[in-house]
């Protein structure tokens, strides 16, 4: 039997001034008699001749090594490993061993130079719908305001802290969070190791969740106005935390000015076809705006419009850049629907377009972060550097929902085991560049899905299994506001319920788990930076070590019943002492004692 270990980090993967060095590890009784290193040079199929490396290699294993020239090509180095003997050959690539040669994007990758933003990697993310999160201890009589809502017909309901969430008039309910009450509330998110924000719409909007856009150049006053987000982004910036904006350029709200459908200015698109505005959506032939999927009140954004692509992305003072200049000097940009963007009133010449937003935002600040929501595949847009990440969905949520919650993105029934939950993570991660996958925002629910939580029903003490996961697997970690107190909730919009912030109202077992696991990845730059190797998926079991230099970091999570687990022999394991440093599992050579629905983290160095 042949097994083949190569990932591309260190120690398989070194940098030495223009030649990057990569190494294959090979161990079995048929060993191939030649290595070819198949890569891209400016995107053309090139074989380089591997030489056999003699010691400093772990006993049993032959080590294959060949040299890229880093001088020319792309920056996205793909490569992958063809295996010959006389008669036969063999191709390794992220997914294992193939008797075909992979497809291209189906190889491994690293962006050298990575142009993306270095920091992100190092982070821990924090979601926060502004609204629900903290109100500020100084909050202006002003800011708690009554005006009709036109979407809905009525006067916007008020509602004091801890009076229950209702499903009545969602989008028009509010609880009185604000900026400054996130101000405030720093120290606690310090605390918890969170090390950036990401905030949900904050520009004036008449909804409470603030994807119906009045003005994309204020912040709403019943946050605080532009006054409050300068104080949040200076008070951030002493701790040295980011700030990341959330950017709906899809569509507006019906009552933006440019279109005015409730004709507070006149000149809006909506009643007048000479509105300067009026190109900056589509209308039908009799004359009814285009909408997003069904929604009057947020009509759709046309970017065949010159001036609007000015106004959003393409001015030195477009809306991108403004909010990355001084004073605000935010970190980036999450994109609303970002795939659903273009032109004639749907997504026509879409990647154009998203492209072209990050770079003017990298025009501004080249280490700004501009991730995409996306709940479907958002590779075709990451692949094309349109992208910085992506909201992780697709490579990281659904599967584990699948897996843990037994539920996919419609809430219909899906069981998986743990073999086919890691060949859907697995699958999706090889279509990404290292750095990428490191960047790739990963969350176990949003402020657009059923809390975690509650997904699990009767399997909620499954639930530290995730949050062991969600600090543990590549990507960036983000936690939706809440879910570390074990806030519950169904569908919008029982997700977005008001923060506990009494101490009986806490989950403290819970709130101390992801404290530990926040501090544990801030010690790790395994965690934070490593490869990932899966060791072991089996039915109720998976086992995945991250790699980095001589770090390990092994993490065991089981959903069922107490269990032994005999690790298959791994160079990447073998051999080495581990401390376990979270979790109640046994680790003794290659056995591994599981206690029933459990998560373990051991560390090696």
């Amino acid at each position: 039997m042949l097994n083949a270990w190569h990932l591309p980090v260190a120690p398989f993967v070194k940098q030495q001034q223009e030649s990057l060095l990569i190494t294959l590890w090979l161990a079995g009784d048929a060993l191939p008699e030649r290595v070819m290193l198949r890569y891209e040079l400016d995107n053309e199929e090139t074989a380089l001749r591997m030489t056999r490396v003699r010691g400093a290699t772990p006993p049993g294993i032959t080590a294959w090594r060949g040299n890229v020239d880093l001088s020319s090509g792309q920056p996205r180095r793909r490569y992958s490993f063809k295996l010959l003997w006389p008669d036969r050959q063999m191709w390794f690539t992220p997914q294992g061993l193939a008797k075909f040669p992979p497809a291209s994007l189906e190889q491994f990758a690293i962006d050298l130079p990575d142009s993306g933003p270095e920091w992100v990697a190092d982070q821990v993310f924090y979601q926060i719908f502004p609204d629900r999160f903290a109100r500020g201890s100084q909050r202006r009589p002003e800011q708690d305001a009554v005006y009709y809502h036109h979407a809905v017909g009525h006067d916007i309901v008020r509602r004091e802290w801890d009076a229950p969430l209702t499903a009545e008039a969602g989008g028009s309910t509010f609880y009185g969070g604000d900026l400054d009450g996130i101000s405030e509330k720093l120290p606690w998110l310090a605390k918890l190791g969170v090390t950036a924000l990401y905030l949900n719409p904050v520009f004036v909007a008449p909804s409470v969740h603030k994807y119906d856009t009045a003005d994309y150049r204020h912040v709403d006053p019943q946050l605080g106005g532009d006054a409050a987000l300068l104080r949040l982004r200076e008070n951030t910036r002493q701790r040295g935390m980011r700030l990341i904006l959330d950017g709906v350029f899809n569509h507006t709200g019906d009552s933006h000015p440019w279109f005015d459908r409730h004709q507070q200015t006149g000149q809006g698109a909506c009643h007048h076809p000479d509105s300067p505005w009026r190109d900056w959506y589509q209308f039908s032939e009799e004359g009814k705006a285009l909408d997003w999927l069904g929604y009057a009140s947020l009509p759709k954004l046309d970017f065949r419009s010159a001036g609007l692509k000015a106004e959003i992305y393409g001015g030195e003072n477009s809306i991108v850049r403004h909010w990355l200049k001084a004073p605000w000097s935010m970190d980036g940009w999450r994109l609303d629907v970002v795939h659903m963007l273009g032109e004639e009133g749907g997504a026509k010449n879409n990647r154009e377009h998203v492209a072209a937003i990050r770079q003017a935002a990298k025009a501004e600040n080249p280490q700004a972060f501009v991730f995409g929501e996306h709940f479907g595949d958002a590779r075709a847009w990451l692949q094309a550097d349109a992208e910085d990440a992506a909201m992780n969905y697709r490579g990281f949520t659904l599967p584990l929902w699948g897996f843990l919650a037994n539920t996919d993105i419609s809430y219909d029934p899906q069981q998986l085991d743990a073999q086919t939950c890691i060949a859907w993570m697995e699958q999706y991660r090889a279509g990404l560049s290292h750095q990428q996958q490191l960047r790739m925002f990963n969350q176990l629910d949003s402020h657009d899905t059923a809390r975690f939580k509650t997904l699990l029903g009767k399997d909620v003490a499954r639930l530290p299994l995730a949050v062991v996961w969600l600090f543990s697997w590549p990507g960036v970690p983000c936690i939706y506001y809440g879910d570390e107190v074990g806030l519950d909730g169904n569908n919008d919009p029982f997700c977005r319920k008001p923060y506990p912030w009494r101490a009986e109202q806490q989950d403290q077992t819970l709130l101390a788990l992801y404290q530990r696991m926040a501090a544990l990845r801030k010690r790790s730059p395994a965690l934070r930076r490593g490869g990932c190797c899966v060791q072991y998926a089996e039915g109720d079991v998976v086992i995945f070590v991250r790699v980095l230099q001589g770090e390990r970091v092994l993490v065991a999570i089981n959903r069922g019943e107490a269990q032994h687990v005999t690790l298959p022999p791994s160079p990447l394991t073998d051999g080495r002492e581990w401390q376990r440093l979270e979790g109640e599992g046994e680790l003794q050579e290659a056995n591994v004692a599981l206690p029933a629905i459990s998560a373990t983290v051991w560390r090696s160095r």
